[in-house]
């Protein structure tokens, strides 16, 4: 056979294999006779392109007998998936929404919206150019209820999503004091808290690792510029510990005595770093506008503790206990009801 109609009847034989795949999605089983019907081929045809599917990982089982026929099964591993325009649509919206909602709880937070990101990368490669206009607009159509969560422009998270996965240089303004400032980095990783989502980048003009809350960006664009990976700290840690405290001009370290699954169930992720010391006892790493306002957080928690950090924390625990003593021996008469 020449090449010209050797290589005419491979494409034929892979888009066939394609549409049999498409054909085993759409329903639970078909007869032979029917697929064949529907490829235009013979029985004997259909079942060499079910080996072909076989031989690339499709679990396709056949069945004898009144009832029998071709179905597509569960396997081990998940095999590549057909959608049509409609399906693409629907399932690149879905995780659009996903993805930008960041949800998630004090445990694991974000684990769904990062899965979602992943699978929208993927999906990024291969969506066609004439539906994109389509997702977004039934994007913008879905909202949450979920109250506390920052609004993300869905174009933002997949331009900086994009950005990592090619290695390119990523542009944006971002709030600096009273202004806004030109920030040109090499985006690594975007991280999901419970409430937001944050970039890790290395910032060049700065010459350090920087983190940056996606919902305050503005003008974001990715250059065709590529960068050589630098040695990364470990995004999710170096986020969550400058989300958690190295933002805040106070900063303390407590001994808790409980399991560190315990107190990370009673804790929003960016509200603590909490690492475990031994089995019954943790390490709580906390920041904010006051100190009074962490040694509350910690004494909520409900599990005895001890300071590690700073000394002048032990000085605010006297003060604040003497004035709870006080207010607890100090007990307001009810007033008598008038006859």
């Amino acid at each position: 056979m020449a090449t010209a109609d050797r290589d005419t009847a491979e494409l034929g034989t892979t888009e066939r294999v394609l549409t049999l795949l498409g054909l085993l999605q759409q329903r639970q089983v078909w007869t032979g006779a029917e697929l064949a019907d529907r490829l235009g081929v013979t029985t004997r045809t259909v079942r060499r392109d079910v080996e072909r599917l076989r031989a690339l990982g499709y679990p396709v089982h056949a069945g004898q007998g009144v009832g029998g026929g071709y179905r597509l099964g569960p396997g081990q591993n998940l095999p590549p998936l057909l959608l049509d325009d409609e399906e693409a649509i629907a399932t690149v919206a879905a995780l659009l929404t996903g993805a930008g909602s960041a949800g998630g709880g004090a445990r694991g937070a974000g684990a769904g919206g990062d899965a979602a990101l992943r699978a929208l990368t993927k999906l990024d490669r291969v969506l066609p150019a004439r539906l994109r206009h389509q997702v977004r607009a039934l994007s913008d159509s879905v909202e949450s209820f979920a109250g506390g969560r920052a609004p993300l422009d869905p174009d933002v998270l997949m331009t900086l999503a994009r950005a990592c996965r090619d290695e390119v240089e990523a542009g944006f303004g971002y709030p600096s004091g009273d202004e806004v400032r030109r920030r040109r980095v090499e985006p690594y990783r975007l991280v999901a808290s419970d409430r937001r989502w944050y970039l890790l980048a290395y910032d060049l003009d700065r010459d350090d690792w920087r983190t940056f809350r996606l919902d305050r960006m503005t003008e974001v664009s990715a250059r065709t510029w590529r960068f050589r990976p630098r040695p990364a700290p470990d995004a999710a840690a170096y986020v969550q510990e400058g989300v958690a405290s190295g933002v805040y001009p106070h900063r303390a370290r407590f001994l808790v005595h409980a399991p560190a699954d315990t107190v990370r169930a009673r804790l929003p992720g960016a509200a603590a770093v909490v690492r475990p010391r031994g089995s019954e006892r943790c390490e709580l790493v906390s920041g904010a506008a006051s100190l009074d306002f962490v040694l509350m957080h910690v004494l909520l928690l409900g599990h005895d503790f001890e300071i590690l950090d700073p000394p002048e924390l032990g000085a605010r625990c006297r003060v604040l206990a003497e004035r709870l003593l006080s207010a607890g021996a100090t007990i307001a008469p009810q007033a008598r009801t008038p006859t």
